[in-house]
């Protein structure tokens, strides 16, 4: 497919806009995007894109929004022990200096995690034939981390039948 624009180069920069069910596309070489790049951005603009063009950084940044729990001075001033990155500069990134950078940041990642993925560790698909086993293993470390939690906000009602469930489900692995 060759530029709407310059009709000579093909057309790698793809762009549509459906307003009131109204479907309208552009597409232009990369040389004709940079020239209309003005009037790109405006018709851009209701997609949510900046004049700068949109990254996944950007995206990522809007979910670092001050919680509660982080304030503000302390995730700014927070380094990486490795490699120095400050939260500030991974919020305005979206990515992490080296490999130590995700224990560092742990605390400050936890709000965010939790309003994108609604948890905060990895939950996968488990293959059904075996995926039993793995399943009550999964529940159990997750009911261990509730009870922990239940344990710290002296909640011993709540966490004595945290830890009945989890006895209960570690009979049934034996005997399983």
């Amino acid at each position: 497919m060759l530029c709407e624009e310059c009709h000579m180069r093909p057309a790698t920069v793809h762009i549509t806009k459906i307003v009131n069910n109204e479907k309208t596309e552009m597409h232009l070489c990369e040389e004709c995007a940079k020239e209309k790049h003005l009037s790109l951005s405006s018709s851009i603009g209701g997609f949510g894109f900046e004049d700068t063009g949109f990254s996944v950084a950007k995206l990522l940044s809007s979910f670092f929004e001050p919680s509660s729990k982080t304030p503000i001075g302390s995730s700014e001033e927070f380094k990486c022990g490795r490699c120095g990155l400050t939260f500030q500069t991974f919020s305005k990134t979206g990515r992490f200096g080296c490999s130590q950078c995700y224990s560092t940041f742990k605390n400050q990642m936890n709000p965010m995690l939790r309003r994108i993925h609604g948890k905060t560790f990895h939950v996968g698909k488990v293959p059904k034939r075996s995926g039993g086993q793995i399943r009550i293993k999964q529940e159990i470390d997750r009911l261990k981390r509730e009870l922990q939690e239940a344990v710290n906000a002296e909640e011993y009602e709540r966490a004595a039948v945290i830890r009945d469930k989890i006895k209960e489900l570690e009979q049934n692995q034996i005997g399983s």
